[in-house]
């Protein structure tokens, strides 16, 4: 640990990042190393969006659902023809394999599609699948985040559905943000959380009983820590925007006088098509809803797509704002995507001010490809280091891009050149700009030098101090993070020894 590394720790570090630099060439080794290294938090996931298809096939086959051969929308059964069942799958190859490269970026490119539109159109067609599945899904993510060596997860759903679409639709909009807060509130709105929150406690529950969670089977996804964020759908009506902007603030512990806090919620997002009519015509008044709220309720953490733009998608002047306002005015704590920043007026006074306001960057560099066609160079992942904004890689929809951390990690080698310290630096930098509740074990987030109670203390090599240990046990931020480092102490402790020479 910085500030206090015994010799055989940063030797062992230095040893590392040799063996790394030694195997970089070589896809082959690279990857084996990539997928035991630690990775820290996926701060950028939807949970629909991580669950590869094969799964959705598997539990919709099992539910009796149907699926449209030709389109592959599913739903529910007794199937009605053009429809038919889910499980006729299990023993068509042809239809099997229609229905994965329908609701994924599987060969995508024979679609038809840009990688755009075929992105976005998977999560109509297997919507209906992810019905009364949470706890499946949960339990999915959380096992693969284990595989590659997560600690954490901060996974995007939408809690509420159509009841509060329905309430939004009876209140009707209002321009006075407060007058419309109270007519929700007033017309069942506590009511509908008291539900939306017991049913994720239940999705959580039944997560575990899937995983064997407290029994000797236990799967390791019981030791990632999952947690979420809120989505709001910004392509929906302005009512309903706001409306379920207002339910996530108060799913995150805005007042507990209203609702009470959701288990786990740790903040909100907006999701959707940035590019779509919708978010982009509402862009601006969906930024002053987040204002207005977040005046009334400061704690509750936000965390915005913004910038998952690029040149051509939209006009030129559509490029400009949507970076700087998320964070000016929508008060983005981190950003998600940021691809089109440098399209932005005044880039390098904006990324100086997200440097300053210690803004990150989830950077999701599958999904930037194949819905963007960024990669390499173009992409400002090195722009955003080279400013000293904070930044960390992220997964965004592993399921529907067929990928994962760990070859996210692989682009991160491969095509933007990262070494294995500036990777080391994002896994750390990903926990500590998680929404997780009590101090930093850091005192210093760019050095990352450990705080005063911890500075003589090593993980994974001894029990904490006492000091230590009490700093530990009232943080869980200080505790994945003590949990990371115990990871790495481990991982670099390993004999790796530079590959011989052909």
């Amino acid at each position: 640990m910085p500030g206090a590394v015994p010799t055989k720790a940063a030797s062992d570090e230095a040893r590392t990042e040799n063996y790394f630099e030694s195997i970089r060439g070589n896809p082959n080794q690279l990857l084996p190393f990539l997928l035991q290294m630690p990775k820290g938090g996926d701060l950028h996931i939807h949970l629909t969006g991580s669950i590869y298809a094969e799964s959705f096939i598997r539990w919709s086959a099992a539910h009796g659902d149907c699926v449209d051969p030709q389109h592959a929308n599913f739903s529910a059964g007794p199937c009605t023809p053009p429809a038919v069942p889910v499980a006729n799958a299990l023993a068509d190859q042809g239809l099997y394999n229609r229905i994965v490269d329908a609701i994924s970026m599987r060969n995508w490119q024979l679609s038809g599609q840009s990688g755009h539109d075929h992105f976005f159109d998977t999560f109509g067609k297997f919507a209906f699948a992810t019905y009364a599945t949470e706890d499946k899904m949960l339990a999915e993510s959380a096992s693969r985040a284990a595989a590659q060596h997560e600690v954490y997860q901060e996974l995007m759903l939408t809690p509420t559905g159509k009841e509060l679409d329905a309430l939004a639709k009876s209140v009707g909009w209002d321009d006075d943000f407060s007058r419309m807060q109270q007519k929700l509130i007033a017309g069942g709105l506590p009511q509908i959380l008291a539900a939306a929150v017991q049913q994720l406690g239940a999705s959580e529950a039944g997560r575990d009983k899937i995983l064997n969670c407290g029994t000797p089977q236990a799967d390791a996804g019981c030791q990632v820590e999952q947690r979420f964020l809120a989505q709001v759908p910004r392509g929906k009506s302005k009512e309903a925007v706001f409306a379920q902007i207002l339910a996530n603030f108060l799913l995150a512990g805005a007042d507990p006088k209203l609702a009470p806090a959701a288990p786990h919620i740790v903040g909100l997002n907006l999701v959707m098509a940035e590019d779509w009519y919708v978010p982009m015509h509402d862009f601006s008044l969906h930024m002053r809803m987040l204002d207005y709220l977040h005046q009334q309720y400061p704690h509750v953490h936000i965390t915005l797509h913004a910038g998952e733009l690029a040149e051509g998608l939209v006009p030129p002047e559509d490029l400009r704002f949507h970076v700087r306002d998320s964070v000016e005015t929508g008060h983005a704590e981190r950003i998600g995507h940021g691809v089109d920043v440098m399209d932005e007026t005044r880039p390098s006074e904006l990324l100086k001010e997200m440097a300053d306001r210690n803004v990150m960057v989830e950077i999701c560099l599958t999904s930037n490809d194949v819905i963007l066609g960024v990669t390499g160079k173009q992409h400002p992942l090195k722009t955003y280091m080279s400013a000293g904004v904070p930044v960390a890689l992220a997964t965004d929809d592993e399921g529907v891009a067929r990928s994962d951390m760990t070859h996210e990690y692989l682009r991160g080698v491969q095509e933007q050149d990262l070494t294995y310290s500036q990777l080391k630096k994002m896994t750390r930098t990903s926990l500590e700009h998680a929404f997780t509740s009590g101090a930093s074990l850091w005192s210093n987030s760019r050095t990352f030098a450990p705080v005063k109670q911890c500075s003589s203390d090593q993980p994974g090599n001894r029990k904490p101090s006492a000091a230590c240990q009490k700093f530990l046990d009232a943080s869980d931020k200080a505790r994945l993070q003590w949990k990371l480092e115990e990871q790495f102490r481990d991982f670099e402790s390993r004999d790796w020894k530079a590959p011989a020479r052909q």
